[in-house]
């Protein structure tokens, strides 16, 4: 007789994995799909760790099937990947790609014979290469128009039942890592791009929501998926509290704000005000950027533990590795209470709204055993704990609705190539063979009692 969970959810709760199409896709210059920024990014030398690229990488282009019988057995719920821009739209704009949309039609009608809810990201980072060209990518206003004319086209055609449409995936990492920092596409260094690029990808969310109000038949909702991690001072010095404080709201607020409440927070926006050149707020964008959602996403790997910093100008402080915690393959500290610090936080401050934890999952290194098998407790221990803090957060008032582990497969993780590997699933990357990991089977057990 099989054990009752301890830790048991809600009858209608669903339980998910995700993917992005640079990721796992591949066939990047298949049936006329035009060049995105990361195609572009990942060919230039000494970007990317090993001088790997995501020309094919799970190749789910071709092995979608195969991947959703694998989703299927593992019994998901719900399925939640994204749209490559540029296999829809090679220039951006203007004329599709019948054959790109194919794809996805073909992929959502495999989903639903599955009985797999399709949950569909419009923008996961790959921007088309003709944007970033023509109009600077998202440091332009244009681009948030063009966004918005995508959106409706995907809204149009895509025919899907039910499903949920995640406008930006992580507008901060996006912003900031490839426009102030460099380290991802389009590989800008500079600080006022990528608040201007920031703001625009929020007015692009705005674009994308009210084209879906207009365009809804009642079916399916919309949100946006935010990267928020808490921050917390590494003392209960004033220095390291500000520093906490300014941290939280560069990550955190500058996003959450707006979107949820139709402001940029005043502290921050004058802190950046003080350096920076801010980018053109126009009367009406506030009011776009804060259109109604229908949920929130978030995507949480970890926490910031952060202290000041010595330089005058080093205004997000150090952050803190405490020796005797738990990291990832990431170097990212495994802390599980920050989930459920989020979501009791976010329905406290920002109202009880539906949640859905649409990433959360950990990098580890894994081997074969003897018997051919990889045996990833250190990733089952970490979602057991992030899935028991969820369920202490439903307890405690907060609205969720999902969760979705990242990632279905092992996958190309952005500039450190195939080094890191978060997936349920291992891929070899020469073969394109799937193997399932220990985690995978143990998600399954979770879906199948709904609960740990």
């Amino acid at each position: 007789m099989p054990a009752i969970p301890r830790y048991r959810f809600p009858n209608n709760f669903t339980w998910g994995a995700a993917t992005s199409a640079y990721q796992i896709e591949g066939a990047w210059q298949e049936d006329g799909k035009g060049e995105s920024i990361w195609d572009l990014f990942s060919h230039n030398p000494g970007k990317i760790m090993n001088g790997e690229t995501g020309n094919v990488s799970c190749n789910h282009y071709h092995y979608y099937r195969e991947d959703v019988s694998h989703m299927a057995r593992m019994g998901l719920n719900a399925y939640r990947f994204s749209v490559s821009w540029p296999r829809v739209f090679p220039e951006g704009k203007s004329k599709p790609n019948p054959r790109g949309l194919d794809f996805y039609r073909r992929l959502v009608e495999e989903l639903h014979q599955n009985n797999i809810q399709p949950v569909i990201t419009l923008h996961h980072w790959d921007l088309p290469q003709s944007l970033q060209e023509k109009y600077n990518g998202w440091a332009s206003r244009d681009t948030a128009m063009y966004f918005g004319e995508y959106s409706a086209y995907m809204f149009e055609n895509l025919e899907c039942e039910n499903p949920l449409w995640i406008t930006i995936n992580e507008p901060w990492v996006f912003a900031f890592m490839g426009h102030a920092f460099g380290l991802h596409a389009p590989g800008v260094v500079d600080m006022e791009t990528a608040i201007n690029a920031a703001h625009h990808l929020l007015l692009a969310h705005g674009q994308a929501v009210t084209a879906f109000r207009d365009l809804s038949s009642g079916e399916g909702q919309i949100g946006i998926a935010l990267d928020l991690s808490q921050v917390h001072p590494a003392s209960n010095s004033d220095a390291d509290i500000n520093t906490a404080r300014r941290l939280d709201g560069i990550k955190n607020r500058f996003f959450l704000d707006p979107v949820l409440q139709g402001n940029y927070p005043a502290d921050i926006w004058d802190f950046y005000s003080d350096h920076f050149k801010m980018p053109e707020v126009k009367p009406a964008d506030m009011k776009l950027i804060s259109r109604s959602i229908d949920f929130l996403g978030i995507n949480n790997y970890t926490r910031h533990l952060v202290q000041a910093g010595s330089a005058e100008d080093d205004f997000i402080g150090n952050i803190i590795n405490p020796p005797e915690k738990e990291y990832t393959e990431m170097g990212w500290e495994v802390y599980p209470p920050g989930i459920y610090e989020l979501l009791t936080r976010i329905t406290e401050e920002y109202g009880k709204m539906p949640l859905y934890v649409t990433e959360n999952g950990a990098a580890f290194y894994d081997e074969f055993d003897a018997e051919g098998n990889i045996n990833d407790e250190a990733r089952i221990n970490f979602l057991r704990d992030y899935i028991k803090q969820c369920r202490h957060a439903l307890e405690e008032g907060a609205d969720l609705r999902g969760y979705f582990v990242w990632s279905l497969l092992d996958n190309f993780e952005w500039s450190y190539g195939y080094s890191k590997r978060f997936g349920l699933i291992y891929v070899d990357f020469l073969t394109e063979k799937r193997v399932w990991k220990k985690s995978a089977y143990w998600y399954q057990n979770v879906i199948a009692n709904n609960g740990i």
